[in-house]
């Protein structure tokens, strides 16, 4: 690897670092509270946990004709 080629990869990298320096951080156990709160306050509205109604479900087996 050259001399310029090194030189810019490691200002692409000072660059990208200084951009991440601005972001805000968690500590991950007040993310899994967050997270944790979340799941339980939307737990109601989610079909994985209560269900899909039966008149709702796109996914029901179809009906056979009665007509035929």
């Amino acid at each position: 690897m050259s001399a310029s080629a090194n030189l810019s990869t490691t200002k692409k990298m000072v660059e990208q670092l200084r951009c991440e320096l601005d972001i805000k951080r968690l500590k991950v156990s007040q993310a899994a509270t967050d997270l944790k709160q979340f799941c339980l306050q939307n737990a109601q509205q989610d079909p994985l946990l209560m269900g899909i109604h039966p008149n709702t479900n796109p996914f029901r087996p179809a009906k056979p004709c009665l007509l035929l």
